[in-house]
């Protein structure tokens, strides 16, 4: 019996390393790679994370149980047009884009129905790392965000589910409607703020001398998440309707502080400070309230240590191909 093969398309930062991360789990499974980049292929199979590398994309995907598209958006589509017709029945297929609304659409539209489709984006700190930093460990406590299709068999979400679990991060599940409301205001509207702050210093009358001035605080607040421009541009297209409430919001938010320096004194200034550097605080070490923390402790005690390679080695991966076939006679 030959082994199950596993497909990863795209090999940069996040296809590198989710492949280094299951090639450690050692799962019997066969981890095959394509990018269309050849010199980028072939780093992630000097680098280890991929077991052999395809030129051809339909080659890559032919045969495989499990499809991962870790590419972003804007060349999500045309992947899903291009393979859907050479995916074996009951194909397992996931992605790692940041907007997920018309990523499902596109599968909807693009896979044939004999597939599953589990939407999925890890969010981890990209602004200081390239395609050379892949590592087995680069999801390992992070938040990794689930949007399955409506269609998706369970045991295809468990499969997906288990994999993310393997590569150290938590598995989160949103609906699409959540996942793009949300991290419109944690993703997408930063690179809104990084844009206007440029615009607004690059165009005023005194450019010249404000290029002498800028430090740190500068050129992090105007670091790009991604430093693909075509990258920017899809995401501002595929969820402008939730990026232009934040920013809304976020003008109120302005105005309100405009209102503040004209009207409040020291010590309402210190409050907020005060209590908007603790809220920042919190967030950045996860904390939760205690009810919160019970509810993760009794999730945590029910999981286990259930991995990926223990859960989906050769037998149990034929296994989630024979409940799928069976869905159709419950």
């Amino acid at each position: 019996m030959s082994q199950p093969k596993v497909a990863i398309i795209g090999l940069g930062l996040i296809g590198s390393s989710i492949g280094l991360a299951l090639r450690k789990a050692g799962p019997d499974f066969e981890i095959v790679g394509h990018d269309k980049d050849r010199s980028i292929s072939k780093k992630a199979h000097k680098l280890g994370a991929v077991e052999k590398w395809e030129g051809n994309l339909i080659s890559a995907v032919e045969e495989a149980e499990l499809v991962i598209i870790a590419t972003p958006v804007v060349a999500v589509r045309q992947i899903l047009e291009a393979t859907g017709p050479y995916l074996k029945p009951d194909c397992v297929v996931t992605d790692t884009a940041n907007v997920k609304g018309q990523v499902l659409e596109w599968a909807d539209e693009l896979l044939p129905d004999t597939t599953h489709f589990v939407g999925g984006h890890p969010m981890i700190d990209r602004s200081d790392t390239d395609e050379d930093d892949a590592t087995p460990d680069l999801f390992v406590g992070s938040t990794y965000c689930l949007v399955p299709s409506s269609t998706a068999h369970p045991a295809a979400i468990e499969l997906v589910t288990s994999m993310v679990r393997e590569l150290g991060a938590e598995p989160f599940f949103l609906d699409v409607t959540e996942h793009d409301g949300q991290v419109a205001g944690v993703e997408h509207l930063p690179l809104m703020l990084a844009t206007a702050l440029l615009m607004t210093t690059s165009q005023a009358p005194s450019w010249r001398d404000l290029q002498r001035l800028p430090g740190p605080a500068f050129w992090r607040a105007t670091q790009f998440s991604s430093a693909d421009p075509a990258n920017n541009r899809s995401i501002c297209l595929a969820n402008r309707e939730n990026i232009s409430r934040w920013i809304a919001l976020y003008i109120d938010s302005l105005r309100e502080l405009q209102h503040r320096l004209a009207d409040a004194d020291d010590e309402t200034w210190e409050e907020l400070f005060t209590e908007l550097m603790d809220t920042r605080t919190r967030w950045l070490a996860g904390r939760e309230t205690p009810e919160e923390e019970a509810a993760r402790a009794e999730l945590d005690g029910l999981r286990g240590m259930r991995t990926f390679g223990s859960m989906f080695g050769l037998t149990r991966f034929r296994d989630l191909r024979k409940k799928l076939d069976q869905r159709e006679s419950k």
